[in-house]
């Protein structure tokens, strides 16, 4: 029996077709044909094309007739493709009128938006040919993976512990040792070594669809290129580039492999996604999707016609705009059921609150929609509250508590204290309690704890640099951040002396003492742990090389930092308290404070006055906690250039204080700390910390 409304009603060449159906917008395979649905509220008329995989030429052109418009949405049902080996595309007529902001244009032939593959530049690296008119193709997919169970974690967000990385820079090193190196099955292989760090969360940088070659250049015999794809070509389609099996159009089927098997070890997965603009450029860049669709619609446009710029990338998405808002919300309700990711992150995300003429508004529609959206209920929301714009919101971006932070305050106020600017001490309490003072009407997990992440410094750069040093980038060190509030210790850059090596060695432990055992939730730039170095390059968006790849040679030659590292993690995992959420500090079952702040003398702070000593103690109630017995965790810091006594609380009777952890070496692990030589206190060294252990 046929059903009447996938009966083929027109026919051309040897294609059958007939009016589709409005919704899932993008092509979807159905009913022994494939469905086409597209939206463009001000184009004239639609045109579909079909082409054999890698055809400069369609084998076939098929014109929307009226009837199969449906209000503004163009749809058909196309029967007797061959879903594996065609690939499709759109054109559009309309006005040209760029005053108008109308930018339709009939020769160009322009990617779906919703297209769930992007094949014609699944190769990394791979030089485009220019000539090809149409360049990121549609592609049919089979969502037919074997999830076998799996589903997303629902991890409580502040349990969890974020590992930044770039898929490719993870792996790419010829010291990885993986054999699918710098892609999505190579992330698979080091599996393990995730495991075994302790982390719970990775996050991975833009993994949608890009062109690497976006603005790529010749500079000392290297091609620079668009190297972390901050500049989305497809939404709902994952970087073929990444995937090792992508030249069989298999990059799909290798994310979720990957989703799966991360899923299974404990590993949560979050997107660093990019609304903000897309790679289509200002006024000179080129047509590959939204610009010759419905330009109106999907950017900010001046009075004029012109590209507002917010996102200092050349346009900037018509986020509050219905249809566009829409747009992101089937993508990410598409990656949640289709892929299983966990959460996300948003690149410069106050620009999704900023109105048509770019004004930021209280209540912005879209954040609103995505805090409440029944599909996202159980997912990360982490803004980058901030845009190129100048809009700064840290501390004030609107949740409706669901959205947390990236806490850019927690970053300048951690480097500029471990290096010696004791007058930060009373904001960096703050900072360890959870921000309360910027969340206090929220809670800790909505401050997302960072010292180092992808922008910026690694942490070994960040001890051993004054000054950026990005003269690889081809622009006379002019791009890159010039507040880095680093100190190389005295010396740049590497070298050989014992005495600089050991004080960056424990500076590094310092600041990932501070991060580990604060509230809110932590994040690691990957190969952290390890002491990976970009050699002072604090910007490598462009860097495919050694600069931005991890030297996992690094692992074995820092050992003891990885083994600090690990250790720390694997304390946070073993103290609730440390992790707690809510904002009462008060007086436990264990009749002391919940977190209490210190001077080298118990219980003696004034936390108003500058200083470079000062300790804090969390006191974990066995009955919250869920455990046998009540504990203490004391963590002294010492940003002072001399050594410091400090005195240890008097705790319950029965107790007594040992020793995790100290930036001199000592590394102990759960269960095998070595009891304190001295119950009453301590001397900690210069720029030292300390972990000791009540039970």
């Amino acid at each position: 029996m046929i059903l009447v409304d996938t009966f083929p009603t027109n026919k051309i060449g040897n294609l059958e077709y007939r009016i589709g159906r409005v919704f899932p917008f993008g092509a979807t395979i159905t009913d022994g044909g494939v469905n086409f649905s597209i939206f463009s509220k001000e184009a004239k008329s639609c045109t579909l094309l079909l082409y054999h995989h890698g055809d400069k030429k369609p084998f076939v052109k098929i014109p929307f007739p009226e009837e199969f418009r449906i209000g503004d949405v163009y749809t058909m049902m196309v029967f007797g493709i061959n879903i594996e080996t065609t690939e499709y595309g759109y054109s559009f007529d309309g006005e040209f009128d760029p005053g108008r902001g109308l930018r339709y244009d009939k020769t160009k032939v322009l990617l779906d938006p919703y297209a769930k593959s992007v094949s014609g530049r699944s190769v990394w690296g791979k030089k485009p040919d220019y000539k090809n008119p149409f360049q990121h193709r549609g592609q049919l997919i089979f969502d037919d993976y074997d999830w076998e169970g799996d589903k997303p974690l629902e991890y409580r967000q502040k349990d969890l512990i974020i590992y930044e990385m770039h898929v490719r820079s993870f792996t790419n090193h010829p010291s990885s040792e993986v054999k699918y190196k710098g892609t999505f099955a190579g992330i698979l292989e080091k599996v393990p070594y995730l495991k075994e760090l302790g982390i719970n969360c990775i996050e991975l940088m833009p993994i949608f669809e890009f062109d690497e070659f976006e603005n790529s250049r010749e500079v000392n015999g290297r091609t620079l290129y668009n190297y972390w794809g901050y500049s989305t070509v497809c939404f709902f389609a994952p970087k073929a580039g990444y995937a090792a099996s992508s030249p069989f159009g298999m990059e799909a089927d290798e994310l979720k492999n990957l989703m799966k098997h991360l899923h299974r070890n404990g590993i949560e997965v979050i997107l660093d996604v990019v609304f903000n603009h897309t790679a289509e450029g200002n006024e000179n860049g080129p047509y590959i999707s939204y610009r010759g669709i419905d330009n109106r619609n999907y950017y900010l446009l001046t009075p004029d016609g012109w590209y507002y710029n917010f996102s200092g990338c050349g346009n900037t998405l018509n986020c509050n705009n219905a249809v566009v808002r829409n747009m992101i919300l089937d993508c990410l309700r598409y990656w949640i059921s289709a892929y299983h990711i966990d959460g996300f992150r948003f690149d410069l995300a106050s620009i999704l609150t900023r109105d048509e003429n770019g004004a930021p508004m209280m209540s912005p529609p879209l954040i609103e929609s995505l805090a409440q959206d029944p599909v996202l209920g159980r997912a990360n929301l982490i803004a980058e509250a901030w845009d190129a714009g100048g809009l700064y919101q840290v501390g004030n971006f609107p949740s409706w508590n669901r959205w947390s932070e990236w806490n850019g305050k927690y970053r300048d106020c951690v480097r500029k204290f471990i290096k010696g600017e004791g007058d930060r001490a009373p904001e960096v309490y703050w900072r360890i309690r959870g921000s309360n003072d910027m969340y206090g009407g929220r809670s800790a997990e909505a401050s997302i704890n960072f010292i180092t992440c992808h922008d910026g410094f690694t942490l070994y750069d960040l001890v051993s640099y004054n000054n950026k040093h990005n003269e690889a980038n081809g622009e006379n060190n002019n791009d890159g951040c010039n507040d880095n509030d680093s100190w190389n210790c005295g010396v740049e850059g590497d070298t050989d002396d014992p005495c600089i090596n050991s004080l960056r060695t424990r500076q590094m432990k310092n600041m990932m003492t501070i991060l580990l055992t604060s509230r809110g939730v932590p994040m690691l730039l990957s190969g952290d742990e390890f002491a990976n170095t970009q050699w002072g390059n604090n910007n490598a968006y462009c860097q495919d090389n050694e600069i931005s790849y991890l030297d996992w040679s690094f692992l074995k030659k820092n050992k003891d930092l990885f083994e600090y590292v690990k250790n720390l993690i694997a304390l946070r995992n073993e103290y609730p308290v440390i992790r707690e959420s809510s904002f009462d500090f008060g007086n436990n079952g264990t009749g002391y404070p919940e977190l209490s702040f210190h001077s080298p003398k118990a219980w003696q702070l004034d936390e108003c006055a500058s200083t470079l000593n000062f300790a804090y103690m969390y006191a974990q109630d066995h009955v919250k906690a869920g455990t046998k017995k009540d504990s203490f965790i004391y963590v002294a810091v010492n940003a002072y250039w001399e050594d410091c006594y400090y005195e240890l609380p008097v705790i319950p009777d029965g107790m007594n204080w040992y020793v995790r952890l100290n930036s001199y070496g000592e590394c102990n692990a759960a269960g095998k700390e070595r009891k304190a030589d001295d119950q009453h206190g301590f001397m900690l060294g210069q720029r030292g910390c300390a972990v000791y252990i009540a039970k």
